[in-house]
């Protein structure tokens, strides 16, 4: 299965030869424009309100960065689940082709991850080289955390090929991003602690694999203990990859074959 499934891990490769210029922009693109605004532009007014140690004994620009990370691979997890799976069923229809070959259903979803795995860590670690840049981490201790960061974007990646192996039309990318994603992004520790949520909210926080990646990436980072045994943060995102795993060779195959 591992020598199929990197069949497909090298047809997505290819496909990537003639749009990586414009991929390769964006991801040098985005850490920066994110640090600079967020952390440069309203972590000043933070450091400048509360003081240079503002959020747990950190610079807000230094506490942000790693939950920029976590939440930027999730971004990347997510949307590369999603949108090139709707175009492989419905609008292109590659695997439809995909699947006339020796390919299987399963071969194709771990392939995609495989594939998403390498997409990601790139990702994570361009990103971990402007955090130093800003000055915001040492870059050994941002380079571990690409590890939590890569498992993060992962843990979103397969259920978005299992939710998305379920839609009929774009709508539910659209919402899967509006209300799932976007909050997620703002309410799950990225920009600050969770305690500062309402009561009745942060369980909904720690239940979002998000705030587990936030929690592994600002830990390894900035060597700060996590709130629960960092292992667990660790076996929750990787059944979340499981599940989502299983669910989406199980949800692609029924879509594939009716």
């Amino acid at each position: 299965m591992a020598l199929v499934a990197g069949r497909y891990f090298e047809s997505r490769a290819r496909v990537y030869r003639r749009s990586w210029r414009g991929n390769v922009v964006t991801t040098f693109l985005n850490p920066v424009l994110y640090l600079a605004a967020m952390g440069l532009g309203l972590g000043t007014l933070v450091d400048e309100g509360a003081g240079r140690e503002a959020v747990e004994g950190f610079a807000y620009l230094t506490y942000l960065a790693p939950g920029l990370l976590a939440a930027t691979t999730m971004q990347a997890g997510a949307s590369d689940g999603s949108w090139p799976v709707m175009a492989g069923i419905k609008w292109q229809r590659t695997y439809e082709a995909a699947l006339a070959t020796p390919i299987s259903v399963r071969d194709l979803v771990v392939g995609h991850l495989l594939w998403i795995a390498a997409r990601v860590t790139f990702s994570a670690l361009v990103f971990v080289v402007v955090m130093a840049l800003f000055g915001a981490v040492s870059i050994g201790p941002g380079l571990l955390a690409v590890f939590p960061a890569v498992l993060t974007g992962l843990a979103f990646a397969a259920p978005a090929i299992a939710y998305t192996s379920r839609l009929k039309d774009v709508q539910g990318l659209v919402s899967l991003f509006r209300f799932g994603i976007i909050p997620m992004f703002l309410f799950s520790g990225t920009f600050f602690p969770i305690s500062q949520l309402p009561n009745w909210l942060q369980p909904v926080a720690y239940a979002t694999p998000l705030w587990h990646g936030v929690e592994l990436t600002r830990s390894l980072a900035l060597d700060l203990s996590t709130t629960w045994n960092p292992w667990i943060n660790v076996a929750y995102l990787v059944a979340v990859v499981v599940i989502g795993t299983a669910l989406a060779i199980r949800l692609l195959g029924q879509r594939m074959h009716t």
